[in-house]
């Protein structure tokens, strides 16, 4: 029996009556209940070896098909270390504008940085991976102080800003001075967000560049922060009309992600989980234009998977276009620090 069907077969277990063999398949892709401390946290920078093994099919059962609503599988990997530290993956932004040297984090207040290798259009393998310890005002890792849940990224020019769940916290990076090794200042947030709820903070956020509507903004999304009518809380923070904003949530779908299509459309990255049907991920278009203080923004999905096809913990998503004009989406997965989950990085492009 081959790995895809013996890994898939798990899901009829399930619906079967939960068997034990069902509870390692469907625990394989849930957002799983973070550690207390930062237990695979690195300490000072060190290059690691990643190794990669291609997906070739994004559904296995029809290795035919390419396409998946208004996505076209490009190519995936899977990615392994000898590193204890590695995984974990909770966002991912490029720092360039080929979809090449690209700037990672796990949930362990550390940062990832390297070049994704490619054989044409397909992305092979990993180079010059190097991880460090993402650092705080006082120059010592943020784990020395408890913080480490770091789960939200955005870029602007040379500034990153990193959002942190439990305690509900945003570093602002000036990479001029130091790159990974500049210090995180904490930025000051609106009370609500500082009461989101422990686990479910801030998991998504998005700067919104010079040229499009709400310029200079930055857009901090919940995972799921929920407002009187349980939609999803988000903020507009910065910028010449700062508030809170909500998502409409709908079929108990979280946020997991977000990026800012040049035309100015936000694709939001979600996902859900149930002991039944496992995990799904899905993605929402939403105009830019809808979102305002006060606002309940909401958009179709143009992306849906399931445990079908060959996702996992999907956590980061970000964009860049192609010489040839191609949008390509690029999606990375957390392990959880787990053997019986991925990481996964995998990469579409967006077909209009």
């Amino acid at each position: 029996m081959s790995a895809h069907r013996s890994r898939r077969s798990f899901i009829g277990h399930a619906a079967a009556g939960f068997s034990t063999l069902a509870f390692p398949r469907l625990a394989q892709a849930q957002p799983a209940p973070k550690p207390a401390q930062a237990e695979h946290a690195v300490t000072e920078p060190v290059a690691i070896e990643v190794n990669a093994r291609p997906i070739p099919n994004f559904e296995p059962r029809d290795r035919s098909r390419t396409r998946f609503g208004s996505l076209q599988y490009r190519s995936g990997l899977v990615l392994t270390s000898p590193h204890r530290g590695f995984g974990g993956l909770s966002g991912l932004r490029f720092l360039d504008t080929k979809g090449e040297r690209f700037l990672a984090l796990s949930d362990q207040g550390t940062w990832f940085t390297g070049s994704i290798r490619y054989s044409g259009r397909a992305m092979v393998g990993l180079d010059d991976v190097e991880a460090a310890p993402m650092l705080g005002p006082d120059g010592r890792p943020i784990t020395a102080r408890g913080w480490f849940d770091t789960e939200s990224i955005a870029l602007d020019g040379d500034v990153v800003y990193v959002g942190l769940e439990r305690v509900n916290q945003m570093l602002r990076f000036d990479f001029s001075k130091g790159f990974t090794r500049s210090r995180g200042e904490v930025v000051p947030l609106p009370p609500a967000a500082r009461k989101l709820p422990f686990n479910k903070g801030l998991e998504a956020l998005v700067m919104v560049p010079k040229g499009l509507a709400l310029a200079g903004t930055l857009l901090a999304f919940s995972e799921r922060g929920l407002d009187a009518a349980g939609n999803i809380i988000a903020f507009l923070i910065g910028g010449k009309t700062p508030g809170q904003f909500s998502v409409r949530r709908t079929d108990n779908f979280d946020i997991s992600d977000a990026v800012l299509l040049p035309p100015g459309d936000l694709l939001l990255l979600e996902r859900k989980f149930s002991w039944l049907a496992g995990v799904g991920i899905r993605i929402r278009r939403i105009a830019l234009k809808s979102v305002a203080p006060g606002a309940v923004v909401d958009g179709p999905s143009i992306f849906d998977a399931d445990m079908g096809n060959e996702i996992d913990n999907m956590e980061g998503i970000d964009a860049h276009v192609t010489p040839e004009g191609d949008t390509v989406l690029t999606m990375i997965s957390d392990d959880n620090f787990s053997v019986i989950q991925r990481n996964l990085l995998l990469q579409f492009t967006l077909v209009e």
